[in-house]
């Protein structure tokens, strides 16, 4: 028997608004089925309601939704090698729900990078609403579990984003337009639910949690793994499938991923969406999903691609992001410094495109309260 979710509405949670009325399930299977046409048109009109509404931001700039203390600011700048590869995007209510927000950055590598990032970044959100959607139509059906708990909030949302990410891989490998063999990106995305923030990372890029500290002094807390080549468990898989680890006589210390008797494609990370040339090789696009529960004392996170990274250490951002006194400018002000770092410590090695989300949890005036409190105890 099919059963409309909306008619479901009441029973449940308002978190079914939006979507939840393009979607239907079979009463008495174990997994609900997504009508993926309506669901991919619900979302794509959520999309454009929400580029009306200015919350959705894919530049520059900033986003501040009416009556929401959170905050985010955007800034990019190409690089040295050409066309600027990385994007991002923020989406303040996120789905139609206003405690909601997306975030993600996209670091594209090879000759068509840029549009497999840009691709991945607009495919990325409708299709994890999609997958969120289904999840909590699981939910709902099994008597067992409480999407309102966190921890099962969190499954649902990890689910959703593994699903996700394996439909992006696959929807890239059958791109008529983009040509995806040689070309791919990284993504770093999290989703702010309330107080809970999930994380899903492929590639380098990182997420760090800037916090206060009982002196009243703001700290980082690395969110997120640098999956790089060499790390341990990732250098095994990829030898494994037959594929090689090493750095150029050039490059000390920059391991690279090649394939087993071809010095290419030689691929800075360990997972990336794209790159098929190298996946049957041990590359993978399989996202690490965790989560994070955000209290009083912490303060914003930076999303940043691995060209800020590697000039800039975790505490050298939190202390140029909580420092800059105008927030429209934090993202911008720590590129800039990132820039003036890579020309000193990287003289004669092309800058790589720089990008970074700087994502505050409350008002300036509640910040400056708690640190004043905090300051005093």
């Amino acid at each position: 028997m099919r059963i409309e979710i909306s008619k479901l509405m009441g029973h449940f949670s308002t978190m079914f608004n939006g979507l939840a009325r393009s979607f239907s399930f079979k009463k008495g299977r174990n997994s609900a089925s997504l009508v993926d046409e309506g669901g991919r048109e619900a979302a794509k009109a959520m999309i454009k309601d929400a580029k009306r509404k200015d919350s959705i931001l894919c530049t520059t700039g900033v986003v501040n939704a009416e009556g929401s203390n959170t905050f985010a600011s955007v800034f990019s700048k190409k690089g040295e090698k050409g066309v600027n590869q990385d994007c991002c995007i923020v989406w303040e209510e996120f789905g139609c729900q206003e405690d909601l927000i997306f975030c993600g950055v996209f670091d594209g590598h090879g000759p068509w990078g840029h549009f497999v990032a840009k691709a991945v970044r607009e495919s990325m959100p409708p299709s994890l609403l999609c997958h969120w959607q289904q999840g909590l139509a699981q939910a709902f059906l099994d008597p067992e579990l409480d999407s309102e708990k966190k921890h099962q909030r969190f499954d649902i949302w990890k689910h959703s984003y593994l699903r996700t990410c394996a439909a992006i891989d696959h929807e890239l490998e059958q791109h008529r337009k983009i040509d995806t063999f040689y070309s791919g990106t990284t993504a770093l995305s999290i989703v702010k639910q309330g107080e809970l923030v999930v994380l899903a990372n492929v590639g380098d890029s990182r997420a760090v949690l800037g916090t206060t500290s009982d002196d009243g002094s703001v700290v980082p807390d690395q969110l997120t793994v640098d999956f790089k080549p060499n790390l341990p468990q990732e250098a095994e898989r990829i030898i494994q499938c037959n594929g090689r680890v090493f750095c150029l006589n050039d490059e000390p210390g920059v391991h690279r991923v090649w394939l087993p008797n071809e010095e290419t494609p030689g691929l800075a990370m360990s997972r990336a969406f794209g790159d098929y040339c190298i996946k049957e090789f041990g590359l993978i696009s399989v996202p690490e999903v965790t989560y994070r529960s955000i209290t009083s004392r912490d303060q914003f996170i930076i999303l940043a691609t691995d060209g800020v990274w590697d000039v800039v250490t975790n505490q050298e951002a939190v202390e140029i992001v909580s420092s800059t006194p105008d927030r429209t400018k934090s993202s911008k002000r720590l590129v800039e410094c990132a820039v003036r770092a890579w020309k000193r410590k990287r003289r004669g090695i092309a800058m790589d495109d720089m990008s970074a989300i700087c994502l505050f949890f409350h008002s300036s005036e509640q910040e400056h309260h708690l640190v004043t409190l905090l300051a005093f105890q």
